[in-house]
């Protein structure tokens, strides 16, 4: 059974809405330090707040690239990601273009990603680099394709959803990822998890980083299960 500080190690303390401010990042980012939370994850414009009020702590700052939809010009998505990088983001979770995987064009799907990949890791070759390829989008086969190129493109995580888009993570969704990407690659469930059951579940699944805005309550739950 894990320890409550060793589930706060799995999560990713996310705060990603449009109306965020700056009080509410630092928010984020003190919650994290007392909670013990793996990382924040921000919107890219927040990236260098976060990691100036996180400077002297062990939590990691993500940064979104391409959120939500991912549609954007490639060129573009590399360019937020470098600054990212730069202003201080140790992870960036970038979103997979869905338009392009469900047109059939794998090959513009993984140049997406390890342009992505490039420049992040040009800046910090220690960044990691999470692709988001909202699953509730997808079919089983896209799914699996989405994998692939992911790990083809070397990118270091898969992760399920946005949670702004259609579904959330499913322990179906991370078995099968699990599978796809092996020991190649690690899962991040992402997308509706708010309960210690729903986390728990999502590591059982294969899962090695939850992402929410509910991590507090995880934590919270989680102590009086074992209390």
């Amino acid at each position: 059974m894990l320890t409550k500080n060793e589930l706060a190690k799995y999560i990713d303390h996310t705060l990603l809405k449009p109306t965020a401010t700056f009080a509410d990042i630092e928010l984020l980012c003190l919650e994290a330090k007392e909670y013990g939370f793996y990382a924040v994850c921000v919107n890219s414009c927040y990236v260098k707040h976060a990691a100036s009020i996180l400077k002297d702590s062990d939590v990691k700052v993500g940064s979104t690239v391409g959120f939500p939809l991912g549609a954007m010009l490639t060129a573009s998505k590399a360019f937020e990601a470098a600054e990212a990088v730069k202003a201080g983001a140790a992870e960036i979770d970038m979103v997979m273009n869905v338009g392009l995987l469900k047109s059939g064009d794998f090959y513009g799907v993984q140049e997406d990603i390890a342009e992505v990949v490039k420049a992040a890791k040009s800046i910090n070759p220690q960044a990691k680099v999470k692709v988001i390829l909202e699953t509730g989008y997808l079919d089983e086969n896209e799914k699996v394709s989405a994998c692939q190129l992911a790990k083809a493109a070397q990118a270091d995580f898969v992760k399920t959803s946005t949670g702004f888009g259609a579904g959330g993570a499913t322990v179906d969704d991370v078995k099968l990822m699990k599978k796809i990407v092996g020991n190649a690659m690690e899962v991040k469930a992402s997308g509706g998890i708010r309960d210690a059951k729903t986390a728990l579940a999502m590591i059982e699944a294969g899962a090695t980083r939850i992402g929410t805005s509910s991590g507090i309550t995880i934590i919270q739950d989680y102590e009086q299960q074992i209390s």
